[in-house]
């Protein structure tokens, strides 16, 4: 198995976005050679610029990798990075370890490691929690499914992302933690936009009643981190509203293949769905205040009512 405390060690990085460029910066602030791909050369600028080296497709990245990571889009991104024509597999070795960190399928997860199998390749899924902000502080909570001695043998490099790394079974564990972590997010999403609103409507002032509340049997990472950016009217993404909806139709899935039902996921999802259909799928998750906002005719503080649609675009 690979010794990733040698900072020798090649690292491939597939996806560029709000996380990703993050992510992979740390590793290579820790002395590791990168080697990126993402489907537009522009968002990954910034890190060629500071010594990247860029390649044309994923399995390009694989076969100059030892280690690879990848975090996209959606579970189509994911299945057409590491199975598609020029994906990761088509160029893969015996020995290599690739990590799929995208929030997926459970079900693909699975396929992708009984595909890494026949290669000879180790593959986690690592699915992350933190946002934007986890990603820039080396914070997030890494949740991995996958073998176990793959999973030991990257703890220099999990060090280097997050925070809380945990390994919670085989492949597609990772997957269904972050299920629970995202049915989690969205009940709460409500709760903080909720009392949010009804503070407003109360004439409270609202930093002095989040000072109270973010620190007692209320609290939550959502209200005590994008709780100020609702206050300020920031909806810029920490996390895309249209990737939130992907993630609890993963679970809601995966809740009715098992006859399971989970209500308070099911609103949030339709609130998210509503929020995405006035025009504010590429904003972040807090902006589910804008929906309820107007559910109430309240105009949010510093919002203009076609706000929505303009910073979607």
């Amino acid at each position: 198995m690979l010794d990733c405390s040698n900072t020798h060690t090649r690292i491939g990085w597939i996806g560029t976005g709000v996380m990703g460029q993050s992510m992979a910066r740390h590793l290579m602030k820790a002395g590791y050679p990168v080697h990126i791909f993402n489907r537009t050369r522009n968002k990954a600028a910034s890190l060629i610029n500071d010594g990247a080296t860029w390649h044309d497709s994923p399995a390009s990245v694989a076969q100059a990798s030892d280690v690879l990571f990848s975090i996209v889009g959606y579970p189509n991104d994911v299945r057409e990075t590491h199975l598609g024509t020029n994906g990761t597999l088509s160029a893969s070795r015996s020995g290599q370890i690739f990590v799929d960190m995208t929030t997926s399928s459970p079900a693909l997860a699975r396929e992708l490691a009984e595909s890494a199998v026949r290669k000879e390749v180790s593959f986690l899924d690592a699915p992350v929690s933190g946002g934007d902000i986890g990603a820039r502080n080396a914070t997030l909570s890494i949740m991995v499914g996958g073998e176990q001695a793959a999973f030991v043998a990257l703890r220099p490099l999990w060090k280097v992302l997050g925070k809380t790394i945990v390994h919670q079974g085989t492949a597609g564990a990772g997957q269904h933690t972050k299920m629970v972590n995202q049915t989690l997010i969205a009940a709460n999403m409500i709760g903080v936009c909720e009392a949010l609103l009804y503070a407003f409507r109360a004439g409270l002032d609202l930093p002095t009643v989040l000072e109270s509340v973010a620190s007692g049997a209320a609290g939550s990472w959502s209200l005590s981190n994008l709780g100020p950016r609702i206050i300020k009217g920031d909806f810029d993404p920490g996390f895309f509203v249209e990737h939130f909806i992907k993630d609890m139709g993963i679970a809601l899935d995966e809740a009715n293949r098992v006859g399971l039902a989970l209500p308070g996921l099911a609103l949030a999802h339709q609130l998210y769905i509503a929020l995405k259909a006035q025009g504010g799928g590429r904003l972040g998750t807090q902006a589910l205040h804008l929906t309820l906002s107007k559910l109430s005719n309240i105009d949010w503080p510093g919002i203009q009512p076609k706000s929505i649609a303009t910073d979607a675009q």
